[in-house]
C-alpha cells in the first residue's frame, strides 16, 4: 500500500453560516455537493477565468464545524488573500490550520479497508493521483501511521502524477491556463451550479469549445536523451513539408518512468493544431536530438 506525505499542503477551515454560499461563489465546483467522506476537487479563477489555484474540500463528519481545503504549498498566502479578499458581509471566517494538521495519502488494493470506513473523521476518499485512494487528516501531534507498503518520496509522488497525467499547480494550474485546457471540466466544474467569479468567461468556453491550448499526455523513448533540469528544455515541434519545425506548445512536465526505458511528459498543445496528419518531434537543443512522438489528449479529469 504506498503512501504520500501531503503534510506540507497548505490547509484551511472555513466557517460562519454562508461559508458554503461564499465559497460557492468562489471556485468552480458546486460546494452544496461537498461531502465528509471524499474530497472535492475545484478552481479558483479570475474574472478572466485563468486559474488562480485549485483545492480540494471537504465536510467535517458532524458538518457542523465548517469546510476544510487543502491545496499546494506554494499557494499558502496567495490563495488566501485572494479568498479573503471577497469575504465583505458575509458570515465567514478562513482559518490557517496548516500547521496543525497531517495529510496523507495511500492507493492500492490494501487501501480498501480505509475505502470502507470513509466518513469516519479524517478519511475520505480522493483520487487526486487519477487512482481511487484515500487521504488521512491526522492531528499534529497524533502518531504516524505505520503502513507495510512503500513510503513514496516528493520526487517520486511527482513521477506518478506526471504518468497518470495529472495536472498540477504551477506547472499545469496557472493563471496562463483555463481548467478546461488542463482537462478538468468533469471534475472540478460544475456548469449548472450558478454564478462564480470566471464563470461567465468558462461557461462560453464550454459552448464555443474554443481555447487555446489542450493538455497532452505523451512518452519519449531514452535515445541518447537525458532529464533535463526545466521541461522547457525541450521543444515541441511540428515537422513541416519544407523541413522546418514549427513550434505547437510547451512542455511543462516531465519524469523518467519508473520501468520503461522512456520518460513521460506533460505538454499544453495548441487547439489549431491538426493532429491527424503531423509529426511532431521533441527536441533537444543542447544534443541536437530530435525524436518523433505521438501526444494523446488527457481524457477529462
Amino acid at each position: 500500500m504506498p503512501l504520500i506525505d501531503l503534510s506540507d499542503r497548505a490547509k484551511f477551515l472555513l466557517t460562519g453560516e454562508d461559508r458554503v454560499r461564499y465559497l460557492n461563489g468562489q471556485v468552480t465546483n458546486d460546494v452544496r455537493k461537498a461531502t465528509a467522506d471524499r474530497t472535492q476537487h475545484a478552481c479558483v479563477t479570475n474574472l478572466k477565468g485563468r486559474i488562480e489555484g485549485d483545492l480540494r474540500i471537504h465536510i467535517s463528519q458532524s458538518g457542523a464545524e465548517g469546510l476544510w481545503l487543502d491545496t499546494e504549498s506554494g499557494l499558502r498566502e496567495s490563495l488566501a488573500i485572494r479568498l479573503e479578499r471577497y469575504i465583505i458581509a458575509d458570515d465567514a471566517e478562513l482559518q490557517d490550520v496548516t500547521d496543525d494538521w497531517q495529510l496523507f495519502h495511500i492507493f492500492g488494493p490494501d487501501a480498501e479497508p480505509f475505502m470502507a470506513k470513509a466518513g469516519t473523521e479524517g478519511i475520505l476518499l480522493s483520487d487526486r493521483f487519477g487512482i481511487p485512494g484515500v487521504d488521512l487528516w491526522l492531528a499534529k501531534n497524533a502518531p504516524t501511521p505505520e503502513f507495510s507498503g512503500p513510503k513514496l518520496t516528493p520526487e517520486q509522488a511527482n513521477q506518478l502524477r506526471i504518468q497518470r497525467g495529472i495536472p498540477r499547480w504551477p506547472e499545469e494550474l496557472n493563471p496562463d491556463a483555463f481548467p478546461q485546457e488542463a482537462g478538468l471540466e468533469t471534475t472540478a466544474m460544475d456548469f449548472h451550479k450558478g454564478c462564480y467569479i470566471g464563470q461567465e468567461i468558462l461557461s462560453r468556453i464550454k459552448t464555443t469549445g474554443k481555447m487555446p491550448n489542450r493538455l497532452f499526455h505523451f512518452s519519449v523513448p531514452k535515445s541518447g536523451l537525458t532529464l533535463p533540469e526545466s521541461p522547457s528544455t525541450w521543444q515541441l515541434a511540428q515537422s513541416q513539408p519544407d523541413g522546418s519545425h514549427k513550434n505547437i506548445g510547451v512542455i511543462t512536465s516531465i519524469a523518467q518512468h519508473p520501468v520503461l526505458d522512456q520518460f513521460v511528459a506533460l505538454a499544453y498543445v495548441r487547439q489549431a493544431w491538426d493532429g491527424v496528419h503531423s509529426l511532431l518531434l521533441v527536441t533537444d537543443p543542447a544534443s541536437k536530438i530530435e525524436i518523433p512522438i505521438q501526444v494523446e489528449p488527457l481524457p477529462p479529469q
